[in-house]
């Protein structure tokens, strides 16, 4: 009996439960993700810098030492100053912001003053040679005459005013070829030109160009450059001749091959042109520089020997 119930005593199995690990949280997470960032926004500004000139640098620390705003409404920029209390400078009651030495606010509203008018008188000169060039285009279309040429009248506003150039043709020139007596369709160009350009209040700048053939009378001084100096000063006698006050020109220039409208091509026939242009204010204050230039006194020329073997259209 005592064998048989020891067989049936129960077997006891003892198991041991071993605790989890502590809840770490998702912080370290975080902290990598903006290590990554970092990092990779580090290399990338490496990277710019690398790629970077030395000028666009430049640019960038002169930005930063002056910023755009700063630079035009006045102030050297924070980059400047002495000091990190706000105004800079050894004044500590001063709370406006930098200001360069002697300008106060009553330099800066004559300065803000002289900008707006300068503005003021852009748009204004913008305005008015863009209603003149649409007035010369108008009278070139609308005169079956004169619309024959207009592959030879090119209109063009540039920085410095509206420029009018009559550009040579080969098989319909401007002048008589080595001289600078006017065809007659080109005299009817001018004329028209030239009425136009009498209620204009702007100052005309005019321009003789050749191209670059040699004159063929070298040998008595005449070259380019006087031939082109005439044609300039006989295109200026057709305007004045068609109702343009001469007060209104403010310089006559020769300029012989100098200024090339094709320079693939010396020889071309558009290289031989009369340039017009209608100036701005601003271009006129640079040229005249405050001063009336009186206009330039024609040269006188001699008539190109016979024989002579080549002159320059």
């Amino acid at each position: 009996m005592a064998g048989d119930a020891k067989k049936l005593q129960p077997i006891i199995i003892k198991r041991v439960k071993k605790g989890g690990h502590a809840s770490h949280g998702g912080a370290w997470k975080i902290a990598y993700a903006d290590f990554v960032t970092a990092m990779m926004a580090f290399f990338l500004l490496m990277w710019l810098l690398g790629s970077t000139s030395e000028g666009d640098k430049k640019g960038i620390s002169d930005y930063f030492q002056s910023p755009l705003k700063v630079a035009l409404q006045g102030g050297a920029g924070a980059g400047a100053s002495n000091s990190v209390i706000t105004g800079g400078g050894n004044d500590l009651t001063q709370a406006a912001g930098q200001t360069k030495r002697g300008e106060g606010s009553d330099s800066k509203a004559k300065k803000s003053a002289g900008d707006q008018r300068k503005i003021e008188r852009a748009k204004k000169d913008a305005q008015t040679l863009a209603a003149l060039a649409a007035k010369i285009a108008s009278s070139i279309s609308s005169n079956p005459k004169m619309a024959e040429f207009s592959s030879q009248i090119k209109l063009e506003i540039t920085p410095d005013g509206l420029q009018i150039q009559i550009v040579d043709d080969q098989r319909r020139p401007m002048f008589d070829i080595g001289s600078s007596s006017v065809k007659p369709y080109m005299r009817d160009i001018l004329k028209e030109i030239g009425i136009t350009l009498s209620d204009v209040d702007n100052k005309i700048s005019l321009d003789g160009h050749t191209d670059q053939a040699p004159y063929g009378n070298a040998a008595r001084g005449y070259s380019n450059w006087e031939l082109s100096a005439d044609r300039a000063n006989a295109s200026r006698r057709e305007l004045i001749a068609a109702g343009m006050p001469e007060d209104k020109l403010a310089r006559v220039v020769g300029m012989a091959s100098s200024l090339l409208a094709d320079t693939q091509n010396p020889l071309s026939a558009a290289n031989r042109r009369i340039s017009i242009l209608v100036m701005t204010k601003e271009a006129e204050e640079r040229l005249l520089g405050g001063a009336v230039i009186p206009l330039e006194e024609e040269v006188t020329s001699a008539a190109p020997a016979e024989g002579t073997s080549k002159a320059s259209p």
